[in-house]
């Protein structure tokens, strides 16, 4: 990602560069590390939340997601029902309590028609209407206006692209879920050989995450029985990604996910077992070794499955070994493919490129830890793919008060604390209706561009991932909680910690 920095005299100096000899190709030369130069030029002028949020869903969009469903015209418009599925995880409180107080102090009406404000439209303190209204709200508006905020964030921002592409991250993870209603049965409950009746159910998601602003782009979700492949390819599938390059590791480096992405028109640089990378340069007769950069013929063997609509014709791209020393880390071979046939993209860029990668896992835990995404209390398999949906949507509005604030001193996004901009944001949502809204907007701007992480000297120790649990006096309740109700009521005794 090239750096676009005002006009100084090293800038001069090199324009004035004798030119490339005849019959001598012309070298680039290497840029800096991509996390330095990730300096974003933005057009976001947000005047409030609201109204960014207003105009990344107009009501035009909105009636065309919903398509024929009809909502008819109740206290929660469909565009007032998509804000608080997103303020649930803004604010901090996801309880349909808060929302309804929210509405009623009147939080939500300059997103209500006019002359109709919410509050004083609702007439009830109950969370029954709120309830009714995100149930009634479709599925498929909620991945829509999912896709269209990721992408207008991005679009709105310059500076983003690597060699004239978009980079984007791809990665999987899990999220728990009470097996309650028809939960079960859409997502199951992961079963191992230390628990023969788990209680917990577990749905499998595969997002999408932009390089430069580290919005989501695009989720998809399914049960643990799905493979992070299959969920990818669905992805791919349905829309097309042109000039977007795809880095993944090597779960996804198959033959099906490049296929797919290709016929998507996107480029990939995916990383390979060196089990893969071995076949491959055995069958373009190259031997493999540091420092191959070698144009192949990527061809599906008869163990690679495809979905229908996609072809199985060879994919043509590099397959690269470059060994690597991380700092504080024992050398090795890393193996990748891509289809990026421009020679004068060297291996050292790709490799750098890819070690950008790691930054989709502070993507998710940012997802899951700070806006609580882990596990989510719904009664229905469709609320809770409509929860985990809203909750990225959310992400995705402080990343771009980050990405407003970094473009305003000139810095790099990743460069903010997302966890203290999450917070200068919840302690804002208050003042959202007020008059006092912009002047508290561009303050909040200001106080996010000072959250910069502090510049570590010593490499951190590695921790173990374990937690110490706080011993309690009862004992670990096993299985369902119902079938213990009724154990208990057979034996006629006290629930008790004896």
């Amino acid at each position: 990602m090239t750096k676009s920095s005002p006009t100084t005299k090293s800038k001069s100096a090199k324009s004035k560069s004798t030119p490339a000899q005849p019959g001598k190709r012309a070298t680039a030369p290497s840029p800096p590390p991509l996390r330095d130069t990730l300096v974003l030029h933005t057009r976001l002028s947000l005047a409030a939340l609201l109204d960014q949020f207003q105009a990344l869903f107009p009501p035009e969009a909105l009636a065309l997601w919903l398509g024929q469903q009809v909502l008819y015209r109740r206290a929660f418009s469909p565009l007032i029902i998509l804000w608080y599925l997103v303020f649930q995880f803004l604010s901090g409180d996801p309880t349909l309590a808060a929302v309804v107080e929210d509405a009623l102090d009147g939080g939500a009406d300059r997103l209500s028609p006019p002359g109709k404000p919410l509050s004083q439209t609702l007439r009830s303190e109950a969370t029954t209407s709120w309830a009714e209204a995100r149930q009634r709200f479709p599925e498929a508006a909620v991945v829509k206006a999912l896709q269209t905020s990721g992408h207008t964030i991005r679009a709105t921002v310059h500076n983003r692209q690597w060699h004239g592409l978009d980079p984007a991250l791809l990665d999987g993870t899990t999220y728990r879920l009470r097996p309650w209603g028809d939960i079960p049965q859409v997502f199951p409950p992961h079963r191992s050989g230390h628990n023969a009746h788990p209680y917990w159910c577990l749905a499998r998601a595969v997002v999408a995450f932009c390089l430069a602003t580290g919005v989501v782009l695009d989720c998809a979700i399914g049960p643990t029985k799905r493979s992070e492949q299959a969920l990818v390819l669905e992805m791919l599938m349905q829309s097309l990604w042109a000039n977007t390059l795809f880095i993944a590791d090597r779960n996804f480096g198959v033959y099906s996910v490049v296929r797919a992405a290709v016929t998507a028109q996107a480029q990939v640089l995916f990383r390979l077992t060196a089990v893969r990378a071995q076949k491959l340069a055995k069958e373009a007769q190259v031997k493999l070794r540091p420092g191959l950069d070698q144009r192949i013929q990527w061809k599906p063997s008869r163990h690679d499955q495809c979905p229908q609509p996609l072809p199985k014709e060879p994919v043509s791209g590099r397959l690269i070994a470059r060994r690597v020393t991380p700092r504080g880390f024992r050398s090795f071979i890393l193996y990748l493919f891509t289809t990026l046939g421009d020679p004068l993209i060297t291996v050292e860029e790709l490799a750098q490129c890819y070690g950008q990668r790691w930054q989709v896992e502070l993507d998710l835990r940012y997802v899951k830890t700070q806006l609580h995404l882990h596990f989510l209390e719904c009664k229905s398999a469709a609320m809770a793919r409509k929860l985990w949906l809203a909750g990225l949507m959310a992400y995705n509005l402080v990343r771009a008060v980050m990405s407003a604030a970094a473009a305003w001193t000139h810095q790099s996004v990743f460069r903010l604390s997302f966890s203290r901009s999450l917070k200068a944001l919840r302690k804002w949502l208050p003042k959202l209706g007020t008059k006092v809204a912009l002047k508290a907007w561009k303050r909040l701007i200001q106080r996010v561009a000072r959250f910069t992480l502090p510049k570590r000297t010593k490499a951190r120790p590695p921790e173990p991932r374990a937690i110490r649990y706080f011993k309690r006096d009862f004992p670990k309740l096993c299985g369902d909680r119902a079938q213990a109700r009724k154990k208990l009521a057979r034996t006629n005794t006290k629930s008790s910690c004896h």
